[in-house]
């Protein structure tokens, strides 16, 4: 019987996957939970913000584990976390997604006989060059029960040898955020800075080592992108990771706009009533293809095909080259419509909190 409950989150994106959990958790009151912050995103825009736009309670401690190599941080999460797991001992806890404190955390809690559960277990970019496909496939080696977000994440874990008794197909936990949160997006300062108009302009993120640590692939990108998209306004949320190189390039143009981040709430507007969003990002596309947005990824691969399969997203690689063609199905009107994948429903986190009060 699972009486308690460990929830662990560290980076941006987990916040939007844990907030939906506490609140099932919160509403059912059957299990008892303690939600640990690993500190691993410690910027203000990246992490402080969505307790108070998530209504989630502060974490009951900060392992402060920021900054350093991907070596450094994931060593300093376990220290700190394995500490805090001694103190605190718990029947399970629950890792979402795929950055390093998902890993980091897992690895602990095996080691000193705790069980794993991984919300988003299974997807695969089958890419060995991207540190979150190393920590997706660290975690679920791991990894007791199996909440996935389609049955294409079902079938990887099968592959792999996991018994079919410990999957549960229960949708994807970030668009139960999302849905909640449609009637509260807040317009960000930017809309009126820029005087931007409805379906008028462009959203950009990018943040992946393999298009932002090499300045010239990283500036033919930009260039790219900015001279195709028709003198529309490109709205830049930087991520910190990205500024650094960024502010050393000297790139200008008239139509791009850097902003610092911002809050769920506000990014979500701005993604809504975009005519488009160019990223690299495995979540942004998921939540293109619920809001009905267009999305353009630039990458060669994808851990989220139903994004493409079902969705508005189109994988169109990191060749700067291909950017043009994009932008020229995008301007014809003949870009999909897409569809949402099934259980992408608003009510993954209450299927979640059914079946650990069963386990």
């Amino acid at each position: 019987m699972i009486n308690h409950v460990t929830l662990i989150a560290g980076a941006r994106p987990n916040f939007v996957k844990i907030a939906p959990l506490i609140h099932a958790l919160q509403e059912k009151q059957t299990i008892k939970f303690r939600l640990v912050h690993t500190g691993q995103h410690y910027d203000k825009n990246m992490s402080d913000s969505f307790f108070e736009d998530l209504k989630i309670p502060f974490p009951d401690v900060n392992l402060g584990c920021g900054g350093g190599s991907q070596a450094e941080q994931t060593a300093n999460i376990m220290i700190a976390f394995e500490r805090d797991l001694k103190e605190n001992p718990t029947d399970l806890i629950v890792v979402v997604g795929d950055v390093t404190s998902t890993m980091a955390c897992s690895i602990v809690a095996k080691k000193m006989n705790t069980r794993v559960a991984h919300v988003e277990a299974g997807i695969r970019s089958f890419d060995l060059t991207m540190p979150e496909e190393i920590n997706r496939m660290v975690t679920d080696s791991l990894t007791d029960y199996f909440f996935t977000t389609t049955t294409i994440a079902n079938d990887n874990l099968i592959k792999q040898g996991v018994d079919e008794k410990k999957i549960f197909f229960v949708g994807n936990i970030m668009i139960d955020t999302l849905l909640a949160n449609q009637s509260k997006l807040k317009k960000p300062s930017v809309v009126d800075e820029f005087s931007l108009k409805e379906k008028q302009y462009i959203v950009l993120t990018l943040h992946r080592p393999s298009n932002v640590d090499e300045s010239s692939h990283l500036k033919s990108l930009i260039d790219e992108i900015v001279k195709n998209v028709r003198d529309l306004p490109i709205i830049f949320p930087i991520h910190p990771r990205t500024a650094k190189l960024f502010a050393e390039l000297g790139i200008s143009a008239n139509n791009l706009h850097i902003v610092e981040p911002l809050g769920y709430l506000e990014f979500n507007y701005l993604v809504k009533h975009a005519k488009c969003v160019v990223t690299d990002s495995g979540g942004i596309t998921e939540e293109t293809t619920v809001m009905g947005v267009p999305c353009m990824t630039l990458r060669d691969n994808t851990e989220r095909p139903e994004t493409c399969f079902v969705g508005t997203n189109e994988l169109i690689g990191t060749n700067p080259k291909n950017i043009a063609l994009a932008m020229n199905l995008l301007f014809s009107g003949k870009w999909k419509k897409g569809a949402i994948p099934e259980l992408w429903d608003g009510h993954t986190a209450e299927r979640i909190v059914e079946i650990l009060d069963k386990l």
